[in-house]
């Protein structure tokens, strides 16, 4: 599972750092194995609210999104490389 804002952020890294064949291979190839959740206004708000109560903090609204979305199904382990999911009571993976 993968959410909207995630594709944005990974499409807007790709874009800079492989350029247009990293965005394709993205979009096309990897991207379609995930189920995808759209971020709706009421989770893009507890996020934001949350984001606001932290500051000043250097976790991300994308950061912020996803534990909003990861609390809401009860999805416990992410795919992360950053402490901030640490810190915010999940496991990461690796």
């Amino acid at each position: 599972m993968i959410h909207s804002y995630i594709t944005v952020e990974t499409s807007a890294l790709l874009q800079r750092r492989l350029g247009a064949d990293g965005v394709r291979a993205f979009h096309q190839r990897l991207a379609p194995l995930f189920d995808l959740v759209v971020v709706d206004a009421a989770t893009h708000g507890a996020a934001v609210a949350a984001l606001l109560a932290g500051l000043p903090t250097k976790t991300s609204l994308v950061d912020y999104v996803s534990f909003e979305v990861m609390r809401e199904r009860g999805i416990r382990r992410a795919f992360a490389f950053d402490p901030d999911f640490v810190a915010a009571g999940f496991e990461t993976v690796p």
